[in-house]
């Protein structure tokens, strides 16, 4: 019995073997890249260091390019509680999960059954029938690649899902510390203003005194009265907008800011690490959300070999192997198996899978299309990061350089009104211009260290590091 058996199984078990045989999907060919060589060269883009010996910026950890203490500790409450990333690591955990059971369908299901009946047999005499033992269920031997397709294409879902929480992570870190940046540009504007506040208030006091003595006219009164009054709507403004971005990081770290947090440093004290440059080809590819575009183009490219296999006839098994006795008593007894195979060739189907055929394509067709733009994105937005840098620094020194000269004139002008040389509208329109300049000081500031963190950013910094080490526990 136990050769006549062997002997039964062996077609089925030589159908599984060249069930890993076949495969229907198209070879995957990466689509080249629809952008320049090279990043943009120019006034706008000057010499900029390129990375050697294998750096990178997606090697380089966030805690290495942001050594500020109060954004580091702001980005770590951020990885705990901000819920846009925890949505991102549980989409990842149900796509998982997904592909756990499309692998499934790669094995047959193995069951442990047990059944009694009793029924007149053809001479009317009731009989008893038991059984017990292990029984396989449709199991579909997978000749042309169908499930093992799907089960790619479900892998590489799983793969865009990890690189789609690596890209939110990435965006995550760049926002908080864009934002806590912003947060203090507003405070040391507040500083700034509320300096020229006094200062008008002052300015006022003393106009209405020359006012009152006859030696200024009624314009300097009513221009120091404007001054004055720009001044308050500046603060008024001011408190606003640095409510927004205080609620805002609220958001993102996904909590109140605790009162331990280390002391701001001020915005013309900050410094980031060098990002190192290289060509688009190396920089582009290691962004996360490229790679979550490839992803999903290998996902859409294995859906045309599921496609394509439904065309062709579908084989599923059906077995059990146990024991079966028509007395209780002797159940145990005698072996009994049964083996049961079903073949189903498409016929007429009304187009149905021609029409799955051409659905799969142009979803290949789409993904190849958002692949492609995805890399176009991202040039552009290395591209303009790298102008940023090549340019703000260049133009703060000219601010700064420019705040220095309104004050030197601020000062003059007030030195010349005590002589009784210059006039008082004369002072109140320097005062105008240094409450200006320092204020685009501030703004510069602001966006040069913005721009570094876009930089690091853009270029899918951190992404390189396994995500243990990249997201905080």
């Amino acid at each position: 019995m136990n050769a006549s058996f062997l002997t039964r199984c062996a077609a089925p078990l030589a159908l599984l073997v060249l069930s890993a045989c076949t495969s229907m999907t198209p070879s995957y060919e990466r689509p080249a890249a629809p952008v320049a060589a090279d990043w943009p060269q120019g006034p706008a883009a000057a010499p900029l260091p390129v990375g050697g010996g294998g750096s990178s910026v997606a090697d380089l950890p966030w805690t290495d390019f942001m050594a500020d203490a109060r954004i580091r500790a702001l980005v770590e409450i951020a990885q705990r509680n901000n819920r846009d990333l925890r949505l991102a690591v549980l989409n990842v955990e149900q796509v998982r999960a997904q592909l756990g059971i499309q692998r499934a369908d790669l094995l047959p299901t193995v069951g442990l059954g047990a059944s009694a009946s009793r029924a007149p047999n053809s001479s009317g005499v009731m009989s008893n029938a038991f059984s017990v033992g292990f029984a396989v269920s449709s199991f579909e031997l997978d000749l042309f690649g169908r499930v093992r397709s799907l089960n790619q294409a479900a892998l590489a879902r799983y793969l865009a899902s990890e690189e789609g929480r690596r890209a939110a992570q990435v965006a995550l870190i760049a926002a908080v510390a864009s934002t806590e940046l912003a947060v203090r540009a507003d405070d040391e504007l507040l500083q700034v203003t509320r300096r020229a506040l006094l200062s008008r208030e002052e300015s006022l006091r003393l106009v209405r005194v020359r006012l009152d003595g006859g030696v200024a006219a009624e314009p300097e009164l009513r221009g120091a009265e404007s001054l004055l009054a720009a001044a308050r709507g500046n603060i008024a403004g001011l408190r606003r907008q640095r409510s927004l971005d205080q609620n805002a990081l609220m958001l993102l770290v996904g909590q109140p800011l605790p009162a331990d947090l280390p002391e701001a440093v001020p915005l013309g004290q900050l410094a980031f690490a060098e990002l190192p440059v290289g060509l688009p080809s190396e920089v582009l590819l290691k962004r996360p959300d490229i790679s979550q575009a490839e992803q999903q183009l290998l996902a859409a490219n294995a859906n045309i070999g599921a496609a394509r296999a439904a065309f062709f006839p579908r084989i599923s098994l059906t077995g059990s192997f146990g024991t079966a006795s028509n007395q209780l008593s002797g159940l145990f007894d005698d072996l009994a198996w049964t083996f049961a195979s079903q073949l189903i060739q498409p016929l007429f189907d009304a187009g149905r899978n021609e029409s799955a055929l051409a659905a799969a394509k142009a979803g290949r067709a789409i993904a190849v299309a958002q692949y492609e733009k995805a890399i176009q994105v991202a040039f552009r937005e290395v591209a303009d990061a790298l102008a940023g840098r090549a340019t703000l620094g260049e133009q703060l020194a000219a601010q700064r350089a420019q705040a220095a000269a309104e004050e030197s004139r601020a000062a003059l002008a007030e030195q010349l009104v005590r002589g009784g040389v210059a006039s008082q509208l004369d002072l109140l329109d320097a005062e105008r211009s240094r409450l200006a300049a320092r204020q685009a000081v501030v703004q510069l500031e602001l966006a040069r260290l913005q721009n570094a963190v876009l930089l690091y950013r853009v270029l899918g910094g951190g992404a390189g590091q396994p995500p243990s080490q990249a997201m905080s526990k």
